[in-house]
């Protein structure tokens, strides 16, 4: 699971495809939170009003689940006296939307600054408040309003005029600023009866733990504690390429027709990719990789 280390991640798929037991799983496979994310996370929670009296201290990352029915003040924070929201009680952790279309318009338009600048401001007469904001956001969604456009098994009742309206409810802006985009497919009755286990949540968290420290040390002296907060200066440093690399990530910037914002962050997933892998180097295949998680056309 690459979307393990604070890179947005939207999942889309028919009705019952696991997307969100796969996004409620996350939590397993977290990174442990250091002692300074565990008190920013608690101070948080002790403002809202939600620190429970017997946690003095907040130890396992949030997973925050509004329903699309919140309201823009809900999610974002706000109030006479403004507190914080969805967004911010799932700052280092994780805000999963599901149905991610079914929510408002200017509800999901308002995350594309905190998603960029991890804060979120919030002005009233008596003044300005900043609120942190630095979560990952996990999406999910069906392919069209019945949920079964391009299904092998089932014949979409929709329209295609429905189909496109129900696509573009996310809009371009906020799509760039997701580095991975997942088809998930119906699961099979062969896969369903299949006695094989999966890799168990602890061994990947082992996985993503390693990947992790070593993030910190590339970082240690700066703010930055990931991949996903480098900013272009960081990229051109730390996200070098081979001949073969460049020659890839050229033609994908063509034929995606990717702005400079997907181009940097197909960069800082590979770097993601590389560092889940063990590999010192960015190698063509973690670049593959990346690529191949940007968002395709379901028209």
């Amino acid at each position: 699971m690459r979307w393990s280390i604070v890179h947005n991640v939207l999942m889309t798929g028919p009705p019952g495809a696991g997307k969100t037991l796969m996004a409620r799983s996350l939590p397993s496979i977290l990174p442990s939170m250091t002692i300074e994310e565990a008190l920013d996370v608690t101070k948080i929670y002790s403002v809202s009003g939600l620190l429970p009296p017997e946690t003095p201290l907040i130890r396992h990352r949030p997973f925050r689940a509004p329903h699309h029915t919140i309201s823009h003040a809900g999610l974002v924070g706000g109030g006479q006296w403004p507190r914080p929201g969805e967004i911010s009680l799932a700052h280092h952790g994780v805000l999963f939307l599901d149905e991610v279309p079914e929510f408002g318009t200017r509800v999901l338009e308002v995350m594309r600054q905190p998603m960029e600048d991890k804060v979120v401001t919030i002005s009233r007469a008596q003044g300005t408040l900043t609120f942190p904001a630095k979560f990952t956001l996990i999406g999910a969604m069906n392919p069209c309003p019945c949920g079964y456009f391009g299904d092998p098994s089932r014949e979409c009742t929709c329209a295609l005029s429905m189909v496109s309206r129900y696509q573009k409810r996310l809009s371009g802006p906020l799509l760039d600023r997701i580095d991975i985009h997942i088809d998930v497919p119906r699961v099979d009755y062969e896969k369903l009866t299949d006695d094989r286990l999966g890799e168990p949540s602890e061994a990947i968290r082992k996985r993503v733990e390693k990947a992790r420290r070593a993030q910190r040390q590339r970082f240690e002296g700066t703010p930055m504690t990931c991949n996903a907060d480098m900013g272009p200066a960081e990229v051109r440093e730390y996200c070098q390429v081979d001949d073969a690399g460049g020659s890839l990530l050229r033609a994908a910037m063509e034929q995606l027709q990717m702005s400079a914002r997907a181009f940097h962050r197909v960069l800082k997933l590979g770097r993601t990719i590389a560092d889940l892998a063990g590999s010192e180097t960015i190698e063509t295949a973690h670049l593959a990789e990346a690529i191949q998680y940007r968002p395709r056309t379901h028209m």
